[in-house]
């Protein structure tokens, strides 16, 4: 009987997590129990290698925490006692110790994809029964459209064609909000259940099944997770476990004149003359109304949050996990999760949204950055920096100083500041800004962004679509950089899935950069390679990779017009040799005294001896 059936007897209506694992380094265990009048339950515990270390009686008699320590259990049913009435506890072997789950790398390709936007393979349209009120509606980009996670398990051969090796999934846990105005949060921002699948998603059981056909594939899965805040209709905002569970929860009782709503603006969490209000607004301020901002300072809320992210490592089998809001959250709080997470799975992988564009900031959030009193241990940080200075130079020609490409080569020279720049993740877009694209088709800037991101020294993120030219921008709403992929739904005439659905520029598209994905698969000079960057010379901006004897250059024109790039000036890097290979074409490219570059022209070429 598991831990869930058992209670339908007692006066308990859940217990978090519902079960867990032995053989953990940490052996506390914090178990939260919900249940009317719960609070002042007498409780113990019958099973070796079990004690009951303290209970934490929290403000709402709706609540009972009980701590345990499980150091010297073994896989079993552990029999919990409350008020008389037993409830059977699993503790459950784990598949593998936390060292040997390996997290993604610079070897990896992240693929980012919307589960609602993306396929559906059950095609529901009815509200399902038991959830709040809710439309699915693909007419509105602001409603549901009813993609699930067998649908992203049916395509898992495509992204082997495309060639990523890692899928970044919005949140897929349960988001059980009312429609509001055409409006809901099929993004999955406001998690209602932590244990949960979204059940318009799937279920626990089908996320289990995609991660492990995904692994079978070569494929890695990344969870993104929030911490920050949770949703408006969790059990806890109804009934709050304690006064101090959320920050600034006081205008949900006294009214709108004390909402405290957070400025955005995260310069204050490490700007050492910040202010007191200023630092309060950003951490303790509310995201939106309907965005409950979590107090992470509260030991029992932390406890719980991190105890549930290495319950879904465990049980599903995640290999990342992508942290929505990172600076927003308690920074000395978030450390402590980092390190717990660090201590259990060494080989693991989080990447945190820390949205600044100046690199000074982000490096400071990397783990051990000499930059911060305070060590994050977040091993990866998004490169705001890179999205913001390439969306720049997309449109601009490249000048002698600032313009076009040398705000990419300004931004890349700061790298100084970072503890490992490897461990960067880099991106063009994702479902928080404009797509790349804007509402054009500008394949040419599309393959120089491209071609930069995948060959730098940074992890690479890739937006769903783009390969099959998706555009859009957040003008009217943020759905229309969110649309369904082409082909994923019922009664779609146009499928880019397939080579044959697509038209011949979405396929030229595609073949490019299925072509250069392939290729930085295990290549060694791309994931271990020195980095030498070449200021823009005359428009012209090149990045060489170097790792036992073979180079790689990025060559890009920056300008409108043709350009003869003198080859005598890369020297360095080029050394002797007389020819190089084209990764796209495999065509060879004469290395004579000039190279002549087509008008925003990509190059990227490979060498197979080092430079004499």
């Amino acid at each position: 009987m598991s831990a869930m059936t058992s209670l339908a007897s007692t006066d308990i209506d859940r217990i978090e997590p519902a079960n867990w694992f032995v053989g953990m380094k940490n052996s506390s265990l914090q178990l939260m129990v919900y249940g009317k009048n719960i609070r002042n339950s007498r409780v113990s515990v019958d099973y070796p290698g079990v004690k009951i270390d303290s209970f934490v009686r929290l403000d709402s008699p709706d609540y009972l925490l009980v701590y345990l320590n499980i150091g010297g259990a073994k896989p079993g049913e552990m029999m919990l006692n409350f008020n008389g009435k037993k409830v059977k506890y699993p503790l459950q072997a784990r598949e593998m110790s936390g060292d040997k789950r390996m997290g993604f790398t610079n070897a990896d390709v992240l693929y980012m994809l919307m589960p609602d936007r993306f396929a559906s393979a059950r095609n529901i349209t009815k509200p399902l029964k038991g959830m709040n009120p809710y439309v699915v509606d693909r007419s509105k980009p602001s409603l549901r459209h009813g993609g699930d996670l067998e649908g992203i398990r049916r395509h898992l051969d495509y992204f082997n064609q495309l060639g990523v090796t890692a899928l970044w999934f919005t949140p897929i846990l349960e988001n059980d909000a009312p429609d509001i105005n055409d409006y809901n949060n099929y993004h999955g921002y406001d998690t209602t259940d932590y244990y949960r699948v979204d059940p318009r998603f799937g279920t626990n059981e089908d996320y289990r099944r995609l991660i492990a056909e995904a692994h079978a594939k070569g494929l890695k899965v990344v969870m993104d997770m929030i911490f920050n805040h949770c949703g408006f209709d969790h059990p806890w905002v109804k009934n709050m476990p304690s006064k101090d569970w959320f920050n600034a929860p006081e205008w949900l009782k006294e009214g709108e004149k004390v909402y405290l709503q957070t400025s955005y603006k995260l310069t204050p969490v490490l700007d050492p003359y910040a202010s007191e209000v200023d630092k309060s607004e950003t951490v303790d301020g509310w995201f939106v109304k309907t965005k409950p901002d979590l107090n992470q300072r509260n030991p029992h809320v932390m406890t719980y949050l991190v105890q549930n992210s290495i319950w879904w490592i465990e049980t599903v089998g995640i290999d990342g996990i992508r942290m929505d809001t990172y600076p927003y959250a308690d920074r000395k709080a978030m450390s402590q999760w980092m390190k717990a997470l660090d201590e259990e799975y060494p080989n693991f992988n989080t990447v945190g949204e820390i949205w600044v564009t100046e690199p000074a900031y982000t490096a400071a959030w990397q783990k051990d950055s000499r930059l911060s009193t305070i060590n994050s241990y977040l091993k990866t940080v998004m490169d705001f920096s890179f999205y913001d200075k390439i969306n720049l130079a997309k449109s601009e020609e490249t000048d002698d100083w600032w313009k076009g490409l040398n705000r990419i080569y300004n931004s890349l020279c700061y790298d100084y500041l970072y503890e490992d720049p490897s461990s960067v993740m880099a991106f063009i877009e994702n479902h928080d800004t404009d797509r790349f694209l804007g509402e054009g088709k500008d394949t040419l800037a599309l393959k120089q962004a491209l071609g930069l991101l995948l060959t730098i020294n940074r992890i690479p993120q890739l937006y769903y679509g783009t390969e099959v030219l998706m555009n859009g921008t957040k003008t009217v709403t943020d759905g229309d950089v969110r649309r369904d992929f082409p082909g994923g739904f019922a009664g779609d005439k146009h499928n880019a899935f397939t080579a044959e659905g697509r038209t011949a520029e979405e396929n030229a598209m595609f073949n490019w950069l299925s072509r250069l994905l392939h290729w930085r698969q295990g290549n060694e000079v791309i994931c271990k390679g020195k980095q030498i960057q070449f200021i823009p010379y005359k428009g012209v901006y090149v990045v060489a990779r170097q790792y036992q004897g073979k180079t790689v250059l990025t060559i890009l024109n920056g300008k409108r017009a043709a350009v003869e790039m003198d080859l005598s000036r890369y020297a360095e890097v080029i050394g002797n040799q007389t020819e190089a290979r084209d990764v796209v074409t495999g065509k060879t490219v004469k290395l004579g005294d000039v190279l002549r570059l087509k008008p925003r022209e990509t190059m990227i070429i490979e060498m197979s001896s080092s430079a004499s």
